[in-house]
């Protein structure tokens, strides 16, 4: 299936070239956001595993991977209007939007931009709280940190990203995908997220909003339906926050049945349902 996935190009509302993979076809697609200083080859297995049915989509947000860095503001909303535009190039009129990690706010906000397109936003090891903000000097702590000493600073956190046990192979993979965004773009990212509030856009999200999840850290179920009271989510026993790389066929099944749920809830008697 990989000599079936195109890299192709498009550019943000801003002028900054979006570098994404697209493969197979279909009325629905499937646009997956990877997190914070990851990238699209996150997603590489999903290409290939959904591709028979579905057209696919992962994109390097500005600032990671082979997208481009010449951006002058940074934020949650822009990576949104990123997603946006890559939904636009290949004229996807149906989407449902899945988000690791920070892909996940950024899902909600491209979401909310795209309407009546959107079936659904799935946050992947990600709304574990609704309300949680970083506070500036949090982000600027982290940002100097990534900016003094990327690698040292990316080698930490990898390892607060999963089980003591997990497998260290999986850990030097996610590692090295990683390890090819600039400390620049780092730095400006977390500033950037210095008091975003992904509530306000979760009360403004009328598409079902769901999460595959692992158990590293606790999901406060309760507390997301307080804010979005359609909230569901699917809890990985013993898993980190990138079950793609971890336990991929676990999780490509939980991806099939959510897209099959969010088909039904938005058309029952349409075929896209039947999966």
């Amino acid at each position: 299936m990989s000599e079936f996935i195109e890299r192709k190009v498009c550019a943000a509302a801003d002028g900054v070239r979006i570098v994404y993979s697209a493969a197979g076809a279909g009325e629905l697609a499937l646009v997956f956001v990877h997190g914070g200083l990851a990238n699209k080859e996150f997603w590489a297995g999903e290409l290939r595993a959904f591709a028979v049915q579905h057209r696919v989509i992962a994109l390097d947000l500005p600032g990671h991977g082979e997208s481009g860095a010449d951006r002058k503001k940074w934020g949650v909303p822009q990576f949104g209007e990123d997603v946006r535009a890559v939904v636009e190039a290949e004229n996807a009129q149906r989407v449902i939007l899945f988000g690791n990690s920070l892909g996940g706010p950024v899902a909600i906000e491209a979401a909310l931009l795209l309407g009546a397109r959107a079936l659904g936003v799935v946050g992947v090891d990600t709304f574990q709280s609704l309300t949680y903000s970083i506070s500036a000097e949090e982000a600027q702590k982290r940002a100097s940190a990534f900016r003094s000493d990327y690698a040292a600073s990316l080698r930490q956190m990898v390892r607060q990203l999963f089980h003591t046990d997990a497998d260290p192979v999986v850990l030097a993979d996610a590692e090295r995908r990683m390890a090819g965004t600039s400390p620049e773009a780092a730095y400006s990212i977390f500033l950037s997220l210095i008091g975003y509030d992904t509530s306000e856009a979760a009360r403004r999200l009328d598409v079902p909003l769901r999460a595959i999840n692992g158990d590293l850290h606790p999901t406060d179920v309760e507390g997301v339906r307080k804010v979005k009271p359609d909230f569901e989510v699917v809890l990985m026993k013993h898993m980190g926050h990138y079950p793609m790389l971890e336990r991929p066929e676990e999780f490509d099944l939980q991806v099939a049945e959510t897209i099959r749920r969010l088909c039904e809830a938005a058309e029952p008697s349409s075929s896209i349902s039947n999966l």
